[in-house]
């Protein structure tokens, strides 16, 4: 746990955006993470599209597209949307 604008969140954990919160509309997901000494929140995903993780040729031309094998930094998009792929 961590504490993020004056509110206890956990780190680590993506979840998704719910109506009325700032980015809702505009991306799927949200994660905290630990940048430093600060808490960054990470937005990721389009809110129109569903993932298909269970096709393999999708699922492949997405990390391949996205370059997923060097995504190494949880302050990302990229890291977040490769982790859920």
């Amino acid at each position: 746990m961590a504490e993020y604008k004056g509110k206890k969140v956990t780190l680590n954990r993506p979840s998704r955006i719910s109506k009325g919160e700032p980015g809702y509309g505009r991306k799927k997901s949200k994660v905290y993470v630990k940048k430093g000494k600060r808490v960054v929140k990470v937005m990721f995903g389009d809110p129109k599209m569903t993932i298909k993780k269970n096709q393999k040729g999708r699922r492949s031309n997405f990390r391949a597209r996205h370059n997923c094998s060097s995504a190494k930094d949880k302050t990302t998009a990229r890291y977040w949307s490769c982790k859920a792929w």
